[in-house]
Protein backbone atom coordinates (compact mmCIF):
# COMPACT_ATOMS: atom_id res chain seq x y z
CA UNK A 1 0.00 0.00 0.00
CA UNK A 2 1.55 3.67 -0.74
CA UNK A 3 2.43 5.82 1.84
CA UNK A 4 0.08 8.66 2.83
CA UNK A 5 0.77 12.19 3.68
CA UNK A 6 -1.45 13.51 6.16
CA UNK A 7 -2.87 15.08 3.87
CA UNK A 8 -4.39 12.09 2.14
CA UNK A 9 -2.60 12.38 -0.68
CA UNK A 10 0.26 9.90 -2.01
CA UNK A 11 3.83 10.21 -0.90
CA UNK A 12 6.60 10.57 -4.09
CA UNK A 13 8.72 8.39 -2.31
CA UNK A 14 7.38 5.07 -4.14
CA UNK A 15 7.00 6.56 -7.44
CA UNK A 16 10.28 7.92 -7.35
CA UNK A 17 11.71 4.17 -6.64
CA UNK A 18 9.57 2.90 -9.45
CA UNK A 19 11.37 5.41 -11.73
CA UNK A 20 14.86 4.63 -9.98
CA UNK A 21 14.25 0.80 -10.93
CA UNK A 22 12.92 1.54 -14.35
CA UNK A 23 16.10 3.65 -15.17
CA UNK A 24 18.37 0.96 -13.74
CA UNK A 25 17.58 -0.71 -17.27
CA UNK A 26 20.15 1.83 -18.85
CA UNK A 27 22.93 0.15 -16.80
CA UNK A 28 22.68 -2.65 -19.40
CA UNK A 29 23.73 -0.22 -22.65
CA UNK A 30 27.54 -0.66 -21.30
CA UNK A 31 26.92 -4.52 -21.97
CA UNK A 32 25.57 -3.79 -25.20
CA UNK A 33 28.30 -2.02 -26.39
CA UNK A 34 30.36 -4.52 -25.41
CA UNK A 35 28.92 -6.90 -27.72
CA UNK A 36 29.38 -4.05 -30.21
CA UNK A 37 33.47 -4.62 -29.47
CA UNK A 38 32.67 -7.97 -29.59
CA UNK A 39 31.17 -8.20 -33.06
CA UNK A 40 34.20 -6.35 -34.19
CA UNK A 41 36.89 -8.70 -32.98
CA UNK A 42 34.58 -11.24 -34.66
CA UNK A 43 34.82 -8.68 -38.09
CA UNK A 44 38.73 -9.25 -37.80
CA UNK A 45 38.92 -12.92 -37.18
CA UNK A 46 36.84 -13.25 -40.10
CA UNK A 47 39.54 -11.26 -41.93
CA UNK A 48 42.03 -13.61 -40.66
CA UNK A 49 40.72 -16.98 -41.83
CA UNK A 50 39.76 -15.40 -45.13
CA UNK A 51 43.48 -14.53 -45.44
CA UNK A 52 44.14 -18.13 -44.21
CA UNK A 53 42.02 -19.94 -47.34
CA UNK A 54 43.43 -17.23 -49.81
CA UNK A 55 47.10 -18.55 -48.33
CA UNK A 56 46.04 -22.29 -48.73
CA UNK A 57 44.37 -22.01 -52.18
CA UNK A 58 45.91 -19.50 -54.31
CA UNK A 59 49.71 -19.18 -52.61
CA UNK A 60 49.73 -22.83 -51.95
CA UNK A 61 50.72 -22.11 -48.47
CA UNK A 62 50.92 -25.06 -46.03
CA UNK A 63 48.13 -24.51 -43.09
CA UNK A 64 48.04 -25.76 -39.55
CA UNK A 65 45.25 -28.22 -40.07
CA UNK A 66 45.50 -32.05 -40.22
CA UNK A 67 43.71 -32.91 -43.10
CA UNK A 68 44.15 -35.83 -45.83
CA UNK A 69 43.51 -33.06 -48.88
CA UNK A 70 43.20 -29.67 -49.79
CA UNK A 71 39.96 -29.44 -50.78
CA UNK A 72 39.26 -31.49 -46.72
CA UNK A 73 41.33 -28.03 -45.58
CA UNK A 74 38.96 -25.69 -47.98
CA UNK A 75 35.95 -26.89 -46.79
CA UNK A 76 37.00 -26.94 -42.76
CA UNK A 77 38.03 -23.24 -43.50
CA UNK A 78 34.76 -22.38 -45.29
CA UNK A 79 32.80 -23.97 -42.04
CA UNK A 80 35.48 -21.88 -40.09
CA UNK A 81 34.19 -19.09 -41.38
CA UNK A 82 30.72 -19.77 -41.63
CA UNK A 83 30.79 -19.89 -38.26
CA UNK A 84 31.76 -16.54 -37.38
CA UNK A 85 29.16 -15.25 -39.53
CA UNK A 86 26.95 -17.65 -37.56
CA UNK A 87 28.29 -16.07 -33.92
CA UNK A 88 28.43 -12.50 -35.11
CA UNK A 89 24.56 -12.92 -36.17
CA UNK A 90 23.64 -14.44 -32.60
CA UNK A 91 25.28 -10.82 -31.82
CA UNK A 92 23.50 -8.66 -33.51
CA UNK A 93 20.51 -10.31 -32.27
CA UNK A 94 21.60 -10.02 -29.06
CA UNK A 95 22.23 -6.47 -28.97
CA UNK A 96 19.25 -5.12 -31.08
CA UNK A 97 16.96 -7.47 -30.10
CA UNK A 98 17.81 -7.06 -26.50
CA UNK A 99 18.22 -3.31 -26.35
CA UNK A 100 14.70 -2.81 -27.89
CA UNK A 101 13.30 -5.74 -25.24
CA UNK A 102 14.93 -4.67 -22.14
CA UNK A 103 16.40 -1.01 -22.70
CA UNK A 104 14.77 1.35 -25.28
CA UNK A 105 12.81 1.38 -28.39
CA UNK A 106 14.75 1.56 -31.53
CA UNK A 107 12.56 4.12 -33.66
CA UNK A 108 13.73 3.51 -37.48
CA UNK A 109 11.07 5.14 -39.21
CA UNK A 110 10.38 2.48 -41.15
CA UNK A 111 13.71 2.55 -42.52
CA UNK A 112 14.26 -0.20 -45.34
CA UNK A 113 17.11 -1.93 -43.62
CA UNK A 114 14.98 -2.27 -40.51
CA UNK A 115 14.82 -6.31 -39.45
CA UNK A 116 11.68 -8.22 -40.32
CA UNK A 117 11.57 -9.67 -36.82
CA UNK A 118 12.03 -6.52 -35.02
CA UNK A 119 8.69 -5.52 -35.93
CA UNK A 120 7.44 -8.26 -33.33
CA UNK A 121 10.60 -8.84 -30.69
CA UNK A 122 10.22 -9.88 -27.31
CA UNK A 123 11.45 -11.84 -24.74
CA UNK A 124 10.34 -14.91 -26.08
CA UNK A 125 10.70 -14.58 -29.83
CA UNK A 126 14.34 -13.28 -28.58
CA UNK A 127 14.89 -16.70 -27.02
CA UNK A 128 13.87 -19.02 -29.47
CA UNK A 129 15.86 -17.29 -32.18
CA UNK A 130 18.92 -17.36 -29.95
CA UNK A 131 18.24 -20.94 -29.60
CA UNK A 132 17.93 -21.46 -33.06
CA UNK A 133 21.10 -20.08 -33.77
CA UNK A 134 22.91 -21.71 -31.28
CA UNK A 135 22.13 -25.01 -32.87
CA UNK A 136 23.43 -23.62 -36.22
CA UNK A 137 26.81 -22.88 -34.75
CA UNK A 138 26.45 -26.30 -33.09
CA UNK A 139 25.78 -27.94 -36.32
CA UNK A 140 28.43 -26.28 -37.98
CA UNK A 141 31.43 -27.09 -35.00
CA UNK A 142 29.57 -30.85 -35.21
CA UNK A 143 30.48 -30.94 -39.17
CA UNK A 144 33.98 -30.01 -38.72
CA UNK A 145 34.17 -32.75 -36.42
CA UNK A 146 32.43 -35.17 -38.30
CA UNK A 147 35.00 -34.00 -41.50
CA UNK A 148 37.70 -34.87 -38.94
CA UNK A 149 36.48 -37.97 -37.57
CA UNK A 150 39.57 -40.09 -38.23
CA UNK A 151 41.66 -37.87 -35.96
CA UNK A 152 38.62 -37.27 -33.44
CA UNK A 153 38.15 -39.62 -30.21
CA UNK A 154 35.06 -41.39 -30.00
CA UNK A 155 33.97 -39.76 -26.90
CA UNK A 156 34.82 -36.52 -28.18
CA UNK A 157 32.14 -37.02 -31.25
CA UNK A 158 29.65 -38.41 -29.08
CA UNK A 159 29.64 -35.51 -26.41
CA UNK A 160 29.24 -33.19 -29.25
CA UNK A 161 26.52 -34.82 -30.76
CA UNK A 162 24.88 -35.18 -27.48
CA UNK A 163 25.23 -31.58 -26.57
CA UNK A 164 24.05 -30.88 -30.22
CA UNK A 165 20.89 -32.84 -29.48
CA UNK A 166 20.44 -31.21 -26.10
CA UNK A 167 20.59 -28.02 -27.72
CA UNK A 168 17.99 -29.31 -30.46
CA UNK A 169 15.46 -30.15 -27.37
CA UNK A 170 16.03 -27.12 -25.66
CA UNK A 171 14.99 -25.01 -29.03
CA UNK A 172 12.04 -27.19 -29.39
CA UNK A 173 10.91 -26.94 -25.74
CA UNK A 174 11.29 -23.41 -25.99
CA UNK A 175 9.38 -22.99 -29.36
CA UNK A 176 6.74 -25.09 -28.04
CA UNK A 177 6.59 -22.58 -24.50
CA UNK A 178 6.30 -19.60 -26.54
CA UNK A 179 3.80 -21.22 -28.85
CA UNK A 180 1.70 -21.88 -25.52
CA UNK A 181 1.91 -18.90 -24.24
CA UNK A 182 1.17 -17.05 -27.77
CA UNK A 183 -2.58 -18.92 -27.64
CA UNK A 184 -4.94 -16.85 -25.40
CA UNK A 185 -6.40 -19.19 -22.91
CA UNK A 186 -9.86 -19.43 -24.40
CA UNK A 187 -8.26 -20.90 -27.54
CA UNK A 188 -6.32 -23.47 -26.15
CA UNK A 189 -8.94 -24.41 -24.15
CA UNK A 190 -11.10 -25.22 -27.28
CA UNK A 191 -8.08 -26.56 -28.88
CA UNK A 192 -7.95 -29.40 -26.21
CA UNK A 193 -11.16 -30.08 -26.51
Amino acid sequence: MPDMTPSGRRSARPKSLGYLMFASRWLQVPLYLGLIVAQAVYVWQFALELWHLIETVFLHKETTLVAPSPEVVVMLTVLALIDVVMISNLLIMVIIGGYETFVSRIDLNDHPDEPEWLSHVNANVLKVKLATAIIGISSVHLLQTFIRAQSTPNDKIMWQTIIHLAFVASAIGLAYIDRLLATSPAEHTRSHL
